[in-house]
């Protein structure tokens, strides 16, 4: 057998001050919602991106929006976890559903809280829901990519065993893993975003509402199915049958989603 990297000795806090803690994970939702309203910002201030399209949106708005994006993430998120992979714990002990520091945060759930809020905030300016997830999608790939990275400093949601040159020893174990939150952070973050910046930048996906969504939610369900031949599903789930897990089943409605919002954006304008 090949022998696996060491987990490199990495605090899952930044910062330790007596009770003054600051996570790696909570900083890195943080970091991907700051880049995420500066990134639409940007968007929005530049008319080429739109090719010609009339945005009705502003830069208070955008501001206004990153709010309503945060309430949906982080509440949407939450709940999903609760519903979709523990309820029963959840069901025992309520109280538990704000325990956010403790983890627990799904990003099916965060995606629907953040298309929920983008309808109702839509509602209040006028603007529509596909224009507004459009800058979303160009710009949420960021922050999925360093919450993944952050769950690899947390040595969880990890691979299964694996005898691969990169496989890798995590804490408390003395074989190697696939570390698949790297491959999430690699598939969701890094190529997801370039795969919709070129769709906005070189191909003028903005001009056609619901396609750069479209290219996130299908380009955002394959990573995700894919990885999950790689991972190890949660504990208190296992698979749900045969080779099948819940993420697999979550990720699904997004393919087929980003298949509809393509197809429909082909004539739009």
């Amino acid at each position: 057998m090949i022998a696996a990297l060491s987990f490199p000795n990495i605090s899952p806090n930044l910062i330790e001050y007596g009770p003054f803690i600051v996570k790696w994970y909570g900083l890195a939702y943080v970091g991907g919602l700051l880049f995420a309203g500066w990134y639409m910002k940007a968007l929005v201030a530049n008319p080429a991106m739109w090719f010609g399209q009339k945005l009705t949106m502003t830069k208070q708005q955008i501001d206004d929006m990153f709010i309503w994006f945060f309430v949906g993430v982080v509440g949407g998120g939450r709940l999903g976890y609760v519903l979709f992979y523990n309820p029963l714990k959840y069901f025992e002990h309520p109280l538990d559903i704000i325990k956010v520091w403790d983890g627990g945060m799904s990003f099916h759930g965060g995606f629907l809280g953040v298309v929920i809020a983008c309808y109702f905030y839509g509602r209040n300016i006028g603007a529509t829901l596909d224009r507004m997830l459009d800058l979303g999608a160009a710009s949420v790939p960021v922050g999925l990519g360093l919450g993944r990275v952050a769950n690899f400093i947390n040595a969880e949601l990890y691979g299964r065993a694996s005898d691969m040159p990169w496989a890798v020893i995590f804490p408390g174990e003395t074989f190697g893993r696939h570390p698949s939150q790297l491959y999430e952070a690699l598939l969701e973050g890094v190529v997801l975003f370039l795969a919709v910046r070129i769709a906005t930048h070189q191909f003028g996906a903005l001009a056609k509402p619901g396609r750069a969504s479209g290219v996130f939610a299908l380009g955002y369900g394959m990573s995700r199915i894919f990885v999950e031949f790689f991972r190890v599903p949660d504990v208190q789930l296992g698979y749900l049958t045969g080779f099948v897990t819940m993420g697999m089943v979550l990720s699904l409605p997004l393919v087929i989603v980003g298949i509809w919002l393509l197809w429909r954006s082909r004539d739009r304008a």
